[in-house]
Order: structure tokens, then sequence, then C-alpha cells
């Protein structure tokens, strides 16, 4: 099997209920679906080109531990930002701009600091370091994580539709303490 096809299916897999899964799944009940997929491709390309990187060059370097309570902190902030909540009206599209990239800077930014660490960016790590292709692992990988979270994008369209905002950020919130204490205690066990 190729290295892009092998890669694919593997990060396809490893995604499904990942927790990078659920920040694409929140971000599509409050911001449009291809500003969402377009943040997390980008965000998807960066990590994967990065963990391909790593993987081909400096495969022992970097201290996963720092790097797993990193993100696991994060999620913590996940989880504030998901109760805080924000302001924006899906009718006002002034109100829908955040600061510097707007939606979409905000979504690639965030989905890159939950990969960070990640099994998927850890699987591309090791796919690239005994794979012969490095562009077929960084873009197998990629169409496998944006394939898995078109997924979790959808299922945010339809239950952003039909259930409560507050809910959702509530729902949200518990997951993301749920996997940062998870993701922490990782660093500890």
């Amino acid at each position: 099997m190729s290295s892009f096809l092998l890669s694919t299916a593997l990060i396809f897999v490893a995604e499904l209920g990942d927790k990078s899964q659920l920040v694409a799944l929140w971000f599509a009940t409050r911001y449009r679906w291809w500003v969402v997929l377009a943040g997390v491709t980008v965000a998807t390309l960066v990590v994967h080109l990065a963990s391909v990187g790593i993987g081909r060059v400096l495969h022992d370097a970097i201290p996963e531990d720092l790097l797993t309570l990193a993100v696991g902190v994060s999620f913590f902030g996940f989880a504030w930002w998901s109760l805080r909540g924000d302001s924006l009206d899906a009718d006002d599209e002034r109100e829908r701009r955040v600061p510097l990239l707007g939606a979409f800077g905000v979504v690639a930014l965030a989905f890159f600091i939950s990969e960070l660490g990640d099994k998927t960016q850890l699987a591309t790590v090791s796919l690239a370091g005994r794979e012969p292709s490095a562009v077929g692992v960084w873009l197998g990988s990629t169409l496998g994580m944006v394939l898995a979270d078109a997924l979790a994008i959808a299922i945010g369209l339809v239950a952003g539709d039909r259930l409560p905002q507050r809910r959702i950020g509530q729902v949200a919130a518990v997951l993301f303490v749920v996997f940062g204490a998870l993701t922490i205690a990782s660093v500890f066990a």
C-alpha cells in the first residue's frame, strides 16, 4: 500500500472520536462550516508537515511529556471559552468578526493547538519515520484528518440547528475538562 493511502486510512481511523474532532464539532456550531473546514485544513497541513519533518529528522528529540502537558492545559482554556461563550450572532456578520484573522484564524489556531501531542500527530511522526514517501505521509495524513473532521463538522451543523447553544457549550466544556484532565494525567501515569 502506498504511503499516501496508508496514512489516509490510519489517520482517519485514529481521528474518529478524538479530542480535536470535538474541537471541529464545537466550532461548527459557532461558525460557518466552510470557515471551520478551511481552518481545520490549514492547521492540519501545518501540523502534519511539521510532524513529517520531525519523524524524518528528530524522531526522539521532542519531549512528548511537555507537549502533552501544554495540550492538556489548553483544553481547560477551551472549556472556559465554551462556558463563557461569545457575542457571535449568525445574522450579524459584523459581530462574527474576531480580531486579527477572524473566525478562520481562531479555528486554525485552536485546532493547531489541539493537535499538538495528539495521537494523530504522533502517528504521523511514526509513519514518517518508517514510510518511504514523506510527501505521501504528509498529504495522506492531512486528508485522513480532514475527512474525519468533516464528519464532526457535519454533526455540529445538525446538532447546532437542533440544540440550544448554551447546552452545547456546557457539554463541550465538560468534555474539554475531561480531555484536559486525562491528557495531563497521562503525563504522570
